[in-house]
């Protein structure tokens, strides 16, 4: 069968990583020593994550240019480290993702607890480079490294109940800080319809920029799903679990009139309290020129067949 992937989008130069800095990972690692990330991160390596450098292209790249490390790292949404864009960088630098373990519970005949390496191994790492969207109106590209949910979800063998998958983020308010703060209900847990779950598109990230990920954007494992809104792609996952009926996600359980459980990218449907015809492109100056914001977020080929006969306006 063939696999449908998004088509390039224009993206304005002063975006884009240099390609000579992008290939060559280790003297991109050179250039980033004024942080200690990346050469601390390559020298803890596991076992597993030691191929990386070696990741092929994945038929999902679809020749959009990246957004820079540092602003892929330093412009983020992850309450547990604080509200504001740049808290997660600044407040959860001494978060240790290791040991880390993840439960698979509900309707599936394969269930159980494992640690992060034995939940990793079994899959095939890989690039993908995907632009994430978030609800505030703001998108940038992200070279992910990570491995098909779709392939994850079928080792544990969902069974005939299994309509919907929820995800649960770690409780831990002494190594998470923001969860002191009553802005959410913790922990975070967000959820896909079973369909949407297995479609080839969503990923298990593990990395960007061919290294681990950092904390900031998820460590040590989340989901990507590209055509809806970032909040739904959660972070620091410790809990997979298959239901029946619809989860109960954190952001429509706060303000449902606001957050959708569907939450595709759609530029007809506006937030309450603003529009979401166009978006901010992370890397150009303020005042230049604000995107289009396309439906399903450009991926319309591969996913708009989920929503057929849908409202969208209802099912937001």
């Amino acid at each position: 069968m063939a696999i449908l992937i998004k088509k390039p989008n224009a993206i304005k130069a002063s975006e884009i990583t240099p390609e000579p800095v992008y290939l060559d990972r280790r003297r991109f690692m050179q250039q980033s020593l004024a942080t200690g990330f990346l050469l601390a991160a390559d020298a803890m390596l596991p076992a597993w994550a030691k191929r990386w450098p070696e990741l092929s292209k994945s038929v999902f790249n679809t020749g959009d240019e990246v957004n820079s490390f540092e602003d892929i790292t330093h412009y983020n949404n992850f309450y547990e480290f604080g509200t504001g864009k740049k808290d997660p960088q600044k407040n959860a630098g001494s978060f240790n993702p290791r040991p880390w373990s993840i439960a698979v519970e509900g309707e599936c005949d394969k269930p159980g607890v494992f640690n992060l390496e034995d939940f990793i191994k079994p899959y095939a790492l890989e690039e993908r480079i995907y632009r994430l969207r978030c609800v505030e109106g703001w998108s940038m590209v992200i070279p992910w490294v990570g491995f098909s949910l779709a392939d994850m979800l079928k080792t544990f063998a969902p069974n005939s109940k299994a309509k919907y998958v929820e995800f649960t983020t770690l409780l831990d308010k002494s190594r998470m800080p923001g969860q002191k703060r009553r802005v959410l209900r913790w922990p975070y847990v967000e959820g896909l319809r079973i369909d949407e779950a297995m479609n080839p598109l969503p990923i298990m990230a593990v990395g960007l920029y061919g290294d681990t990920l950092p904390n900031q954007n998820g460590a040590p494992i989340r989901l990507v799903v590209p055509w809806k809104y970032g909040f739904k792609s959660i972070k620091s996952i410790v809990k997979i679990r298959f239901t029946e009926t619809q989860p109960r996600t954190t952001w429509n359980l706060s303000a449902p009139k606001e957050y959708g459980f569907y939450s595709n990218v759609n530029p007809i449907v506006d937030h309450p309290r603003w529009s979401q015809k166009k978006e901010r492109v992370i890397g150009l100056p303020f005042w230049a020129p604000k995107r289009d914001t396309e439906l399903y977020n450009g991926y319309g080929e591969q996913v708009a067949h989920l929503y057929q006969g849908m409202d969208l306006r209802k099912n937001f």
